[in-house]
């Protein structure tokens, strides 16, 4: 990996607060040390039932290392990246790495989307030309955009923090500082997953130029709603049809999905396997939450769906390479805030449900939790993954959503 920065004779700074250009070009013996390992996995045996209650199907994972070794392209995922502008800062003593796309269209509004874990930047490759460049996808030039996307410390080609305290708070005080030195005064926020646990942050922040902030995860479960569930207490009586799919949802990751953020809450120095087998981190990241992984195993099962094979290998690879497994990790030990549950946020919010996240909030729960909602609406398909997977829908969804705010 390299990093390119202005010579100083040129007329700019050494600091390293300074915004220093940035490109990847990942050496040839590190991809030729991933194809060999995977090709030298030892496998277990395969499990012995015929779903995933067992957890990451073999044929599924052995599918993925075929195509991993035999198909998949690094090379074309750095040329993806290199096309953009991408840079590093330092702040508040870490490198942060973020793409940084104008666009071309007069008035655009400056835009900070923020990934999560087991995402990255390649989550949002998807939306850089819809958002910046709206006309050239039947859009109007009135939605454009001005594109941030960073990537969280620990993760990818940021850098990888020394100290303890990198919680969502703090990351949220490293991304208003980033906007003011990109010199936007007037701008919005967007976040899945960790990112909205950072944009609800920022947002409590209220730093000067935040002007609102959209999530197509959005934190509304209401403090009863949460403690019958940790208390395993059946479902209020008084629910709506929306709030028990809500409640059932949540009630079968609770039971069925959270072993994964269990581990690296407490433990996540314990995950040196996955630092060591590429195979063993795909499968770590794939067994995320159930319907996510139902669509990557069609996936490798030939299917075609809004993700491909090559999509979940460069994310995969992306981890692999950058050796950022247990430092993406940390940020579970390190955040104590309750996920879910609404944190006051008093500025305008935009909230995009998607069927297939891992609950999908009730209009009735968000209007509680969003006292300022400007948008709200379900999407018939989609995910926990919603720009990835459906990248036309999900630009969609923040052009509406911010148009207000113009």
């Amino acid at each position: 990996m390299t990093i390119t920065t202005p010579r100083s004779d040129a007329g700019q700074s050494d600091d390293r607060s300074a915004i220093r250009p940035f490109s990847v070009s990942i050496p040839q013996a590190d991809l030729d040390d991933l194809h060999r390992r995977v090709r030298e996995t030892r496998w277990p045996d395969k499990e012995l039932v015929d779903d995933a209650s067992q957890g990451v199907q073999l044929q599924v994972v052995q599918q993925l290392a075929e195509h991993w070794t035999d198909a998949h392209d690094w090379r074309a995922v750095e040329a993806r990246l290199n096309a953009l502008p991408q840079f590093v800062t330092e702040i508040d003593g870490v490198d942060i790495h973020f793409i940084h796309v104008r666009s071309q269209h007069e008035n655009a509004l400056p835009l900070i989307v923020t990934h999560g874990w087991p995402g990255s930047i390649i989550e949002q490759l998807k939306i850089v030309g819809p958002l910046t460049d709206p006309t050239a996808y039947g859009a109007s030039a009135e939605d454009a955009f001005d594109l941030v996307i960073p990537s969280l410390p620990g993760h990818g080609f940021s850098g990888i923090p020394r100290e303890l305290g990198w919680d969502p708070i703090r990351i949220a005080r490293a991304w208003s500082e980033l906007m003011q030195r990109l010199g936007y005064d007037r701008y919005v926020a967007q976040g899945g997953d960790w990112g909205n646990a950072v944009t609800e942050q920022l947002a409590l922040l209220t730093p000067p130029g935040l002007i609102g902030i959209h999530t197509n995860m959005a934190a509304t479960v209401p403090d009863a709603i949460q403690a019958a569930l940790d208390n395993h207490e059946p479902a209020p009586a008084d629910l709506s049809d929306e709030e028990r799919g809500a409640w059932d949802q949540l009630e079968f990751f609770y039971a069925h999905g959270l072993s994964y953020a269990q581990e690296m809450s407490n433990r996540p120095q314990t995950l040196y396997g996955i630092a060591d087998s590429p195979v063993g981190l795909a499968a770590w990241m794939l067994d995320h939450d159930a319907r996510s992984y139902d669509l990557i195993a069609r996936v490798f099962a030939g299917g075609s769906e809004g993700l491909t094979r090559d999509d979940i290998l460069d994310n995969v690879t992306l981890y692999w390479l950058t050796n950022t497994a247990v430092s993406s990790a940390r940020l579970y030990w390190e955040s104590k805030l309750p996920f879910f549950a609404p944190k006051g946020v008093t500025l305008p919010v935009g909230v995009s449900v998607f069927p297939d996240e891992i609950y999908a909030a009730p209009r009735s729960w968000a209007t509680q939790a969003y006292p300022n909602l400007i948008h709200f609406n379900r999407l018939d398909r989609g995910g926990h993954f919603a720009a990835w997977e459906q990248p036309e829908l999900f630009s969609q969804e923040l052009r509406a959503a911010f148009r207000s705010l113009r």
